[in-house]
């Protein structure tokens, strides 16, 4: 396996879906805008896991397990977020699961955090 062109491949594609984060929420979809930033945090850390294993990352979404596997040392804030923005990969896979009421200011605030740990995850790239 190329590990760099894997590695490319989930930077890429987190780029890529942070991008249509941010066009979600121009459009006020929310729960969806919120949905693509998880899955940009989540194919980051796939980037640090394939790194870090030199093998493809577990189909998992769990972001501090995906951290850890990837071998990151997260401060208790960023353990803490990544944690409760797991909520938003389950609303937006399974409808029975906590729906909580969003409104664009809560989204544009969600959104700033996720741009500043993509920044800190690829600056550890």
């Amino acid at each position: 396996m190329d590990v760099q062109k894997q590695i490319d491949y989930w930077v890429t594609s987190s780029d890529e879906d942070f991008a249509a984060a941010k066009s979600l929420l121009e459009k006020d979809h929310l729960r969806h805008c919120l949905f693509f930033a998880h899955l940009a945090v989540e194919k980051t850390l796939k980037a640090h896991v394939t790194r870090r294993t030199e093998d493809v990352p577990p189909r998992i979404h769990n972001l501090v397990r995906l951290a850890e596997i990837g071998g990151l040392s997260l401060d208790p804030e960023q353990a803490s977020f990544l944690n409760r923005f797991d909520l938003y990969q389950l609303e937006g896979r399974y409808p029975d699961s906590i729906q909580i009421q969003l409104d664009l200011e809560y989204a544009r605030e969600k959104l700033g955090l996720v741009e500043e740990i993509l920044k800190w995850l690829k600056a550890q790239l």
